[in-house]
């Protein structure tokens, strides 16, 4: 058995977490946010079979899509007489997804 822990955007929960339901499989949700944007995250758990652990990626290949975005940063300017900001263009979206090992499983 594994534990798939998924950290998606966002803007793919719905459409993820329906596909993955109507696939058959069932997702506890956890909302987290990210360290570098502080944006907001959805972190999915699920627990499978082996031989299901790669039905589930193709869900999230197919359903989280990464996507270029415009964001501004504020960087220092003269020192101490303050900042300014500058667009930069990062990538969001996507899922940062890990398979682990179970060693035991319980259902109460």
């Amino acid at each position: 058995m594994k534990l798939i822990v998924a950290i998606i955007h966002d803007d793919d929960v719905r459409n993820t977490m329906d596909t993955l339901r109507d696939e058959g499989f069932f997702v506890t949700k956890l909302s987290s946010t990210g360290g570098f944007l502080r944006a907001g995250n959805t972190t999915l758990l699920i627990g499978v079979e082996d031989s299901l652990v790669d039905k589930v990626m193709a869900i999230f290949e197919r359903c989280c899509k990464s996507r270029k975005e415009l964001t501004t940063v504020e960087t220092p300017y003269g020192g101490l007489q303050g900042y300014v900001s500058r667009p930069i263009e990062i990538v969001i979206g996507g899922a940062t997804v890990f398979v682990l090992d179970v060693a035991d499983f319980k259902k109460f």
